[in-house]
């Protein structure tokens, strides 16, 4: 009996390990990320751009189950910003960990450019910028025997220079080390250690459908740097993923698990509604295993897939929802942002007990290089329903937005006692009126699927009725360009402010 039991203990622990997963691990607008390790806790951060707080902090156990625990970018002294500006902003992060520190590279490219933080706890506070003067963008740092060095891509390609990680003071000269293989927009450097090589990974491409991830090697870490001859390591512009539902993979970061498998992570986006994205670009995990000849090969074939059933994985270890839909907290949840840096007056979870207020503002959600009275959270998947219970008190406007740029937004909205649709689509703008509303509260609601977004409303929350529909691809990155994805928010404009009870956002079965 005794040998029965370690039998189906050894068959269980082989099943939890080939149990697989879905990509993305970490879904909605979440691009460029990056990973470290400490003993067996992983910490993951991704871009943020345009806005606040900025770098979505994540932690896991086993590179699958993720938890947001925060932010690396909390204040004001961290982090000077507008909003509007789909382009500007917080650009690919690195977090490394060494001698019990952890370190955050990025650009602000609305501010001076390349600085790291730092902390020893990454639940807590990171230091203030510490500015960097070797200049391109995508900097990623790496450390050895005392000596940290960084990497970015000023002048179209790779520059090497080390530097003092406390005080941003640069060590040594740049030195141009690699121009990729020919690809435009050598960037997202990486740097790595095995078996006495250093191995060099970048993207190419550009962040959109040609992206790819390439990779050098060198017994000296600064060069000269050997193209691998199988390059690119990890693209979705070939043939054999032509039909792949994940397009424009690229962006990517290494890791060896405490297990000592190897796993990349890296950007890529889902499409919809014909050759169309609105989630922005999504993080994606893939396995690694490196060949007799010592180069990685990524998922064996160089691509990943939204099913990953037959691939061995970590233990799994399920983390907590951390999302606050109910504003009963002192502080909002850790899924909710601003564009820019807030205006703090316009926000209150204390005035009314159980509900945010925002108060509106002459800065509206057309206006570029600003900070509406708006906050929002990432939509994560293409099928989805979002609902908020709010009252409105004043003339101006407030309600509920599908939400990607100042020129490219949905709203279902309470002007004056009317409930109004409005489009923006670039320089047109459609605003219709709905009906007349009671006093008191109203529901608002959005649901999408791969096609449309529809608009909905309801005076006692049981019974919805429509109040248009328009097409997702309007609001799609192919639309609009820039490096972000759809927003679902709340706002308010003009004199007077609006009371939301919750926000509720749930996917839908697709």
């Amino acid at each position: 009996m005794k040998n029965l039991f370690h039998l189906f203990f050894f068959f269980a622990c082989i099943a939890c390990h080939a149990q697989g997963y879905q990509n993305p691990v970490i879904r909605g607008f979440h691009p460029d990320p990056s990973i470290c390790r400490a003993g067996s806790d992983y910490y993951l951060v991704t871009s943020s751009f345009e806005y606040f707080p900025g770098v979505p902090l994540f932690h896991s156990r086993d590179l699958v189950n993720w938890e947001q625990i925060g932010h690396v970018l909390t204040r004001e002294s961290q982090l000077k910003i507008k909003g509007g500006n789909i382009w500007g902003g917080i650009y690919a992060p690195t977090i490394r960990y060494n001698d019990s520190i952890y370190y955050m590279i990025t650009t602000n490219n609305s501010d001076k450019g390349n600085f790291l933080v730092y902390t020893d706890n990454p639940r807590g506070e990171w230091s203030d910028p510490v500015w960097i003067s070797q200049k391109g963008i995508d900097p990623s740092l790496y450390f050895e025997e005392g000596h940290c060095y960084m990497v970015s891509n000023p002048e179209n390609a790779i520059w090497l220079c080390e530097i003092d990680p406390k005080t941003g003071k640069q060590l040594t000269e740049s030195k141009r080390i690699w121009e990729g293989t020919g690809g435009r927009y050598p960037e997202g450097p990486h740097i790595y250690k095995r078996e006495g090589w250093y191995y060099l990974m970048i993207s190419e491409g550009g962040t959109e459908y040609g992206h790819k991830v390439t990779i050098a090697r060198s017994r000296n870490i600064e060069g000269p740097y050997e193209s691998n001859p199988a390059n690119p390591i990890l693209t979705h512009i070939n043939k054999n993923a032509q039909d792949n539902p994940i397009q424009g993979v690229g962006h990517a970061d290494m890791i060896q698990a405490h297990d000592g498998s190897w796993w990349l992570v890296c950007l890529g986006f889902r499409t919809q509604s014909g050759q169309h994205h609105v989630l922005g670009r999504e993080t994606f995990l893939a396995p690694v295993c490196w060949n007799k000849n010592g180069w990685p090969e990524v998922n064996g074939n160089g691509t990943v897939s939204l099913d990953m059933k037959n691939t061995k994985t970590l233990p799994q270890v399920k983390l907590k929802d951390t999302s606050d839909q109910n504003f009963n907290g002192s502080r909002l949840g850790v899924e909710w942002n601003w564009t820019g840096n807030p205006i703090k007056e316009n926000y209150s979870l204390t005035e009314r007990k159980g509900f945010l207020r925002i108060r509106g503002s002459a800065n509206k959600l057309d206006d570029f290089n600003c900070s509406p009275s708006f906050i929002g959270r990432r939509q994560e998947d293409i099928d989805f329903q979002a609902t908020t219970k709010m009252q409105k008190e004043g003339n101006g406007n407030a309600g509920i937005t599908a939400y990607l740029c100042p020129s490219a937004h949905y709203d279902l909205l309470i002007s004056g006692n009317k409930l109004k649709i409005r489009y923006r689509m670039g320089m047109l703008l459609h605003e219709k009126e709905i009906c007349k509303i009671p006093e008191g509260t109203v529901h608002l609601r959005i649901e999408a699927n791969a096609d449309v977004y529809t608009f909905l409303y309801s005076p006692d929350g049981i019974h919805y009725t429509e109040a248009g529909q328009m097409d997702t691809r309007y609001l799609s990155s192919e639309t609009n360009g820039g490096f972000t994805g759809v927003y679902l928010g709340l706002f308010a404009e003009g004199k007077g402010h609006a009371d939301f009870d919750w926000f509720e956002y749930m996917p839908l079965c697709q």
